[in-house]
């Protein structure tokens, strides 16, 4: 996968996915925020903040540790340099904009997020 590819450019492709937040795990500044959702990154990619790019993984029931998956979406935010992937293991077609940012909640409720879907 090409690092370089802008964000938007990521929708609709498989990714391999390193999850360092598995689901049900704890944030690591946030001690009241368990992880609803396997989190992790697209590796050798650089996202503006200087870390490679940030990955929801919505639908898996069990914590991962790397995956491949579908970006779906983008969790575009208005305030911060950091964008993320949104992916699936399974495209089911059942994400819309408001299930994404309800099972992303958890994070991006201090943030003024919106979906751009694929």
């Amino acid at each position: 996968m090409d690092p370089n590819l802008h964000l938007a450019d990521w929708l609709g492709r498989r990714v391999s996915v390193e999850i360092d937040r598995p689901l049900g795990s704890i944030h690591p500044r946030e001690d009241d925020v368990v992880y609803p959702v396997n989190y992790g990154f697209v590796p050798g990619t650089l996202a503006p903040d200087g870390h490679p790019i940030d990955v929801y993984v919505l639908d898996a029931d069990e914590p991962l540790n790397r995956c491949e998956a579908t970006v779906i979406a983008i969790v575009r935010r208005r305030d911060d340099v950091e964008d993320k992937l949104v992916a699936v293991l399974h495209e089911t077609g059942a994400w819309d904009e408001p299930g994404i940012l309800a099972a992303v909640d958890f994070q991006e409720r201090y943030f003024d997020s919106w979906v751009e879907l694929a």
